[in-house]
């Protein structure tokens, strides 16, 4: 009896080293979390691999640089090449134009409807620019990806021909987000009122997402316009012979269809510098 259970006591010392090492492995091998997709969801970038990439650059500082007219005689450009990520718009050039709005591009966020005169000067904005990141926001009808989206076609056309070049799209997702947004802040639905949202607005919104302070240069407020002693600018520093800053914003926001509501988006854009790290220079902001 008493060898029986010495027998007994031998065999499971032997054994619980082993249960212990077992247990150890399922442990160790056993189901993981998902990994989770690294980078911004809503910006999806375009290529010809259809490999699913995010937008993942996050920068502590950013100069969000307006195109408009206010950017003449600034002087900013120097203060502007020192900030860590400096965001365009559209086709807004900087080449003659340094001194005031600087030299570097990091991010430029583009409309649907300026992608024909990125593509006409292709060789500039794609290859002597080739270390830009290029976002591009766009109408269901036009960036869809089942080969029926014009301006999506042209820009996969682009990234197959210029495959350094980093070309991201705005998600369907995220333009209704955008949207949301918007609706929240005015109590308007913007398809309803006949309006689309602008360039700056996406702009911002991707600042936001990106940065953690945001120092915007050139962009008016909402009540610039209607002050007496308001400055007359040209709309875009870079066309100095077309419709003035203000007749421009006015005309958008009164408009029954297609038009901006750059007033608003301004309005909505002091709220937001109320809760955020968003600074306005040239002009400064009474928030």
């Amino acid at each position: 009896m008493k060898s029986l259970m010495l027998r007994w006591l031998c065999l499971v010392s032997l054994s619980l080293p082993l249960l212990l090492w077992f247990v150890h492995v399922i442990t160790r091998d056993g189901p993981s979390p998902p990994v989770q997709s690294t980078g911004l969801r809503g910006y999806m970038r375009i290529n010809p691999g259809r490999k699913e990439q995010f937008l993942n650059i996050h920068c502590s500082h950013c100069a969000l640089v307006s195109s408009s007219g206010q950017m003449l005689g600034a002087a900013a450009g120097e203060e502007i090449d020192k900030i860590g990520c400096v965001f365009r718009m559209n086709n807004a050039p900087t080449q003659g134009y340094e001194k005031d709005v600087g030299s570097r591009t990091s991010i430029r966020v583009v409309s649907h409807t300026s992608v024909p005169l990125l593509v006409k000067n292709e060789h500039y904005y794609f290859q002597q620019l080739a270390d830009t990141t290029y976002v591009f926001w766009g109408p269901d009808r036009n960036m869809r990806q089942d080969g029926k989206g014009r301006i999506f076609n042209a820009l996969l056309k682009i990234a197959k021909k210029y495959p350094k070049v980093r070309i991201y799209a705005v998600t369907r997702e995220k333009i209704q987000y955008c949207d949301s947004v918007f609706q929240n802040e005015t109590g308007k639905n913007r398809m309803k009122t006949g309006a689309f949202l602008s360039t700056g607005f996406f702009t911002m919104i991707l600042a936001i997402d990106m940065c953690d302070t945001i120092h915007v240069y050139g962009m008016i407020d909402d009540n610039f316009c209607s002050r007496a002693n308001h400055s007359v600018v040209p709309y875009h520093y870079y066309e100095q012979n077309r419709i003035n800053e203000c007749r421009m914003y006015k005309v958008h926001e009164h408009t029954q269809r297609g038009g901006h509501r750059f007033i608003t988006e301004k309005a909505i854009f002091a709220k937001w510098a109320t809760r955020r790290k968003i600074e306005f220079k040239h002009p400064s902001w009474s928030l």
